[in-house]
């Protein structure tokens, strides 16, 4: 079976990775009356860094990290997913445990190296989600997946939630 990319739940319920998404890329439109190209745009950015996130599912369990310029070895284990879109570089931190890629953390990315405060953030969320019966289904949610952006549940605002 594929490995597949699941976001970090924290404790208490939210998904650090999720919400940068929604706030970075908001499917619902910021102003009373976007324009249609407005809308397009908005749409396209989500799907082009959803896309990008996707390229973790499929990859067999025994398959090597994507290689660069897909991601890199931030430190150990510790990767970090190479996000684009137009002049805007985002990284997403991300560890894998057995099927999984947990997408701990998510940042815009404003200079030459990922700063060590955002570092440290990915790897305590890397040890609690450890901490609870090593990473037990409640502390993660499937994302990627073609079309889940165009197809959410839950409003425009939240990726569908699936039981692992």
């Amino acid at each position: 079976m594929p490995a597949q990319a699941v976001f970090y739940r924290a404790p208490d319920g939210t998904e650090p990775v999720t919400e940068f998404l929604d706030q970075e890329f908001p499917l619902e439109p910021r102003k009373r009356k976007p324009s249609t190209r407005e809308l397009q745009a908005a749409a396209t950015k989500r799907v082009t860094i959803d896309l990008q996130i996707d390229r973790l599912n499929g990859l067999a369990n025994d398959d090597p990290p994507l290689p660069f310029p897909h991601t890199s070895q931030i430190g150990g284990p510790l990767r970090e997913l190479r996000c684009h879109y137009g002049r805007a570089h985002y990284r997403v931190l991300y560890r894998r445990s057995g099927k999984l890629f947990v997408l701990l953390h998510m940042i815009r990315k404003t200079s030459k190296a990922v700063p060590r405060a955002e570092i440290e953030i990915a790897k305590e969320r890397w040890r609690d989600f450890k901490k609870t019966d090593g990473g037990a289904a409640s502390q993660a949610a499937p994302c990627g997946g073609r079309g889940c952006a165009l197809i959410p549940s839950g409003g425009l605002s939240s990726f569908a939630k699936l039981t692992i």
